[in-house]
């Protein structure tokens, strides 16, 4: 049977770069795209493909939010964050979401293809790009997590809240795409401003951006 692909990234270029490269391989089946986090995880529930292909700079929902959803709901999909990202925060923040995969677009290709198989088999992927020893820390030694990072402190739901914040939404554009009330929104703005010492919203787009929450363009 071959392994079951959805490939999700905001550039529509870049999903049909990467399914016409898969096509060429019989063990490798391309079965859906998503533009999006949120339609990702939808896709993830229904289509329940075997690998998703993950971005992680997407807006409205980030590839590591997205990551958390679907493993949560389909713990049998395994994840392969595809980033041009290759500081040790991005990748700590994508395996601790639950990815098994870590791959930098700027070597994409064959490897594409090695990330899929390994982990499909089971096993962590990491882009050759990235040191054995990046590799040991980020993987296999929990003690080397840094625990005490501020986005640790925030929940999956103020993370997601600030992303839409940052991108411009109101709190009533915010309530109706997470299906939660204005006020209950507002609760959690005030909450998680308080929470990381910040007090307007110019320095929370910087905490976003280096922290990988929210796209840099």
């Amino acid at each position: 049977m071959p392994i079951k692909v959805l490939l999700v990234d905001d550039h529509r270029l870049v999903r049909e770069g990467l399914s016409s490269l898969l096509a060429s391989y019989e063990n490798i089946k391309v079965i859906g795209e998503a533009s999006d986090g949120r339609k990702a995880v939808r896709l993830a529930e229904s289509l329940q493909p075997d690998v998703i292909v993950m971005d992680i700079a997407m807006e409205g929902l980030n590839g590591i939010e997205a990551t958390k959803q679907i493993i949560d709901s389909s713990p049998n999909c395994r994840v392969v964050i595809l980033s041009m990202h290759a500081t040790s925060e991005y990748i700590h923040n994508a395996f601790r979401a639950g990815a098994t995969g870590y791959l930098l677009k700027e070597s994409a290709g064959q490897e594409v293809v090695e990330a899929i198989t390994a982990v499909a088999r089971g096993r962590k992927y990491l882009s050759h790009r990235l040191s054995e020893t990046l590799a040991e820390d980020l993987i296999h030694d929990e003690k080397r997590v840094r625990s005490g990072s501020p986005i640790q402190s925030l929940s999956p739901r103020e993370r997601e809240i600030i992303q839409l914040v940052v991108e411009g939404k109101s709190s009533a554009q915010i309530a109706t795409t997470l299906f939660l009330s204005v006020k209950t929104i507002e609760t959690y703005r005030s909450r998680l401003m308080k929470k990381l010492d910040i007090t307007n919203i110019p320095t929370l787009v910087k905490f976003a951006i280096k922290h990988g929450i929210t796209p840099l363009d």
